[in-house]
């Protein structure tokens, strides 16, 4: 998820550093795009104006206490992550390590106060999130987050890589968008089908 969507940020004009553990294993990705760069989480962290949480969910707040909320403080973070837990699904159902009552995303907000938690890009596959082509129709990205800037920020992201955004709120929503995923992947899971989208019919 991180390789695509910073291949589709760079894509659309913007300046990347992906953050990793082990840059060895980006080589691809940088042979691929190299006017793209490769650093720690640190060094990614401090690097962005807005910021892409896409990591495994159960490593989701380790990743930020590398990243270190002084780098994190006061910008927008693009939290793509679902609580998926490491167990198998149930007839194509994921487990999720949280409950209905406290996202992921809440976790992370409460972790790391100072940034802006927006929910993003968890609820679609790596091959739909950058110029997604439904036959001209564009899909529909649900939001969330406690900070109006931090979704502007979102909003006008989603919109260059052609998505509509439905913003649900504040943080708390993400209790529901999480969910999402488990219902996305199931088509999947069932029947390997992994192109698909939601849309908002207004």
């Amino acid at each position: 998820m991180a390789q695509t969507l910073g291949a589709g940020f760079l894509a659309h004009g913007h300046e990347v550093t992906l953050g990793t553990r082990d840059p060895s294993k980006l080589d691809d990705w940088a042979a691929a795009n190299p006017s793209g760069a490769i650093g720690s989480f640190a060094d990614a962290a401090a690097f962005g104006e807005v910021l892409v949480l896409a990591v495994k969910g159960s490593v989701a707040q380790d990743v930020l206490r590398l990243a270190g909320a002084e780098n994190l403080a006061g910008k927008p973070v693009l939290d793509t992550t679902n609580p998926i837990a490491d167990a198998p699904p149930d007839n194509g159902v994921l487990h999720y390590f949280t409950s209905l009552d406290d996202s992921l995303m809440e976790r992370l907000q409460r972790d790391v106060p100072g940034a802006h938690f927006v929910k993003c890009f968890s609820s679609v596959g790596n091959p739909c999130m950058v110029d997604p082509d439904f036959g001209g129709r564009r899909p529909t990205m649900f939001i969330c987050g406690d900070d109006a800037a931090a979704k502007g920020a979102a909003g006008e992201i989603l919109d260059q890589f052609g998505w509509d955004v439905a913003d649900m709120g504040g943080v708390e929503a993400a209790r529901a968008i999480e969910p999402l995923c488990i219902l996305w992947c199931i088509p999947g899971l069932l029947s390997n089908e992994w192109t698909h989208a939601f849309a908002l019919l207004r």
